[in-house]
């Protein structure tokens, strides 16, 4: 029988690592994954743990691909033995953190290069042979930053809110030609993302007024008692990839954990957006820990991580 070929996108480390390890190691033998970063240097840690977790041979091949670089897409691409990929996982992405008038152009840039335009260039790599064979899967890590807006991630959001508009564009095309589309909706995660966020956490904070530097402050207290509280293992995360991927039916939103639904529930309710806005605005930067009718909403983790947002 033949193998389910996957390729997953931003396989360095986290949920591309994770997924990749587990398609690869999976019992049934039935998947064969190519694993791509934009580094090879960088693949020492999925070599090892492809190793200690015992993967067939055959079973995990690591590629090169820069996902800014369309030549690169191609190249690796070109790559894949088999002359077709089954399933596309867009997983490559990053992060920014800080006030948006002190972030540089250049990370602004880079994180919608990344996000944006850099799955619009994988896309465009691989979906003409699905629709040609009349068959795929494409799976998007997506973001409770795509769904609703978080201070001091307007650029970030900005970039997953595209990712939405875009998986749900192609959702709706792509039936037809037997594509499925599904977005996999990330909470916080324990990866590590932070170490990927343009400009370092916070940005050059120095160039923003007192005010917004003293709500920073309360935002990364809010961060890290979210993360403390809140966090996934990729293991669990890469569970609801798996989900997605056997599903007969493929869904458009996979969400790896409930506990923001009801913000997001709340986005559709009122429409005018001041509920979430004084939702959001008070759970994050309240004095005092949100009380019990703001974990109803959500609880106290009403912001996500940079390392959640993946």
């Amino acid at each position: 029988m033949d193998r389910t070929v996957v390729l997953i996108t931003g396989c360095s480390s986290g949920i591309g690592l994770h997924l990749a390890l587990r398609l690869a190691s999976d019992p049934s033998r039935r998947f064969k994954v190519y694993a791509t970063l934009r580094d090879l240097r960088a693949q020492g840690p999925l070599r090892e743990a492809a190793q200690s977790r015992g993967c067939p041979p055959g079973s995990l091949e690591m590629l090169q691909l820069d996902v800014r670089d369309a030549d690169s897409v191609a190249a690796a691409r070109a790559r894949v033995t088999e002359g077709r990929v089954d399933v596309l996982v867009c997983n490559a992405g990053r992060g920014l953190l800080g006030p948006l008038e002190v972030q540089e152009a250049g990370a602004v840039g880079s994180v919608l290069d990344v996000n944006v335009a850099g799955t619009v260039r994988t896309l465009q790599a691989f979906l003409p042979d699905m629709k040609r064979r009349r068959s795929g899967r494409v799976l998007v890590t997506g973001s409770m930053g795509g769904l609703m807006g978080l201070p001091f991630n307007a650029v970030y959001c900005a970039s997953k809110f595209a990712i939405e508009g875009l998986c749900e564009s192609l959702a709706v095309l792509l039936p037809p030609f037997g594509v499925h589309v599904s977005l996999i909706e990330c909470g916080p995660v324990r990866t590590a993302f932070q170490e990927k966020l343009e400009g370092g956490p916070g940005g050059a904070l120095d160039g923003a007024d007192a005010e917004t530097r003293d709500l920073f402050s309360r935002y990364q207290r809010h961060l890290e008692r979210i993360f403390h509280e809140a966090a996934q293992d990729p293991e669990e995360v890469t569970e609801v990839f798996l989900a997605a991927l056997r599903s007969p039916r493929p869904a458009l939103r996979y969400f790896s954990t409930e506990r923001f639904l009801p913000l997001v529930r709340m986005r559709l309710t009122d429409p005018s957006g001041r509920s979430y806005v004084a939702a959001m605005h008070r759970a994050v930067f309240a004095e005092e820990p949100a009380d019990e009718s703001a974990a109803d909403l959500g609880g106290p983790a009403l912001g996500p991580p940079p390392a959640a947002l993946q």
